[in-house]
């Protein structure tokens, strides 16, 4: 799955960077479409979880963000430091570009929003994206390695608030963009609706009892 989807990545990266003539584009087209109808053989329902995943964990598989099998992900690699810290590595590709040689602000509010996230995890937390407030401060360049660290900043019952910024690898003092995020456990019967379907347990979203 983990070559699949770098070999996917390596296509989308030639599918946005491409000029070549028509008649190739509508060649690659076809190719694509085969591909698209072999791997469908053996798909998965819209809610399944893949059989290789555990979201308890946090192994998602095919997450747009890190996800290792995924077409779209940077990918984003986060290690965590535990008691509420991780820092992760990201270089933006040209698929998610904005502005010509700049990340689209929505993948750096993305990985802002999933660092928060697993901060939240490192610390033993919980819980759905409540309000996340991006705050832009210098831009985010295609191709460049940037360092992303995050920490919980509180915790009051099912409530978290947590922190994060982005700098580069050779500049780690000048920040690029700040996140700070409120994150909500939810309470088990409002677990049970929010994943109704779905064939894993929704544990790492939940409050702790």
């Amino acid at each position: 799955m983990a070559e699949l989807g770098s070999a996917l990545r390596e296509l989308v990266d030639a599918a946005v960077r491409t000029e070549v003539p028509a008649a190739d584009l509508a060649a690659a087209a076809a190719t694509a479409r085969e591909l698209a109808a072999a791997l469908r053989v053996g798909g998965r329902g819209l809610l399944d979880v893949a059989a290789v995943d555990d979201p308890v964990a946090g192994e998602r598989w095919y997450s747009p963000v890190y996800g290792p099998g995924s077409p779209v992900a940077p990918p984003l690699l986060v290690d965590s430091e535990g008691g509420g810290r991780v820092t992760a590595r990201v270089t933006v590709p040209k698929a998610l570009e904005g502005p010509p040689g700049l990340a689209h602000g929505g993948t750096i509010a993305t990985v802002l929003d999933h660092v928060l996230a697993r901060a939240l995890r490192s610390a033993g937390r919980g819980g759905l994206t409540a309000t996340l407030t991006v705050t832009y401060r210098r831009p985010v360049r295609l191709g460049v390695e940037h360092v992303l660290h995050a920490e919980v900043a509180a915790t009051e019952g099912r409530r978290s608030t947590a922190r994060a910024r982005i700098t580069t690898a050779e500049d780690p003092d000048t920040v690029l963009a700040e996140g700070e995020g409120l994150f909500v456990a939810l309470r088990p019967e409002a677990a049970a609706a929010t994943f109704a379907g779905v064939d894993h347990a929704p544990e790492a979203w939940t409050a702790r009892p």
